[in-house]
């Protein structure tokens, strides 16, 4: 499945990520904050315990600078 969010031009799909840091995740899908209505991104870490884990989407796609090298914060992998 393929979503686009409305409030950025990055295309949203489930399946495997992996962190810039190197560990594995499983993302489930896109949830809604009930507060704020902010989208957020619903994923669950491939290691350890397997925990559920939410990131702002904004912030799930962003690139972050270390080293003054850029990255993805996640990089996609697969379905």
């Amino acid at each position: 499945m393929i979503a686009e969010n409305k409030d950025s031009q990055t295309e949203f799909r489930r399946g495997q990520y992996r962190h810039f840091k190197g560990n594995l995740y499983e993302v489930i899908g896109i949830v809604r904050h009930s507060e704020t209505q902010e989208q957020m991104v619903l994923y669950r870490a491939l290691y350890g315990e397997g925990g559920l884990w939410v990131r702002p989407y904004h912030m799930f796609f962003d690139f972050i600078e270390r080293e003054g090298r850029r990255f993805k914060r996640f990089e996609y992998i697969e379905a």
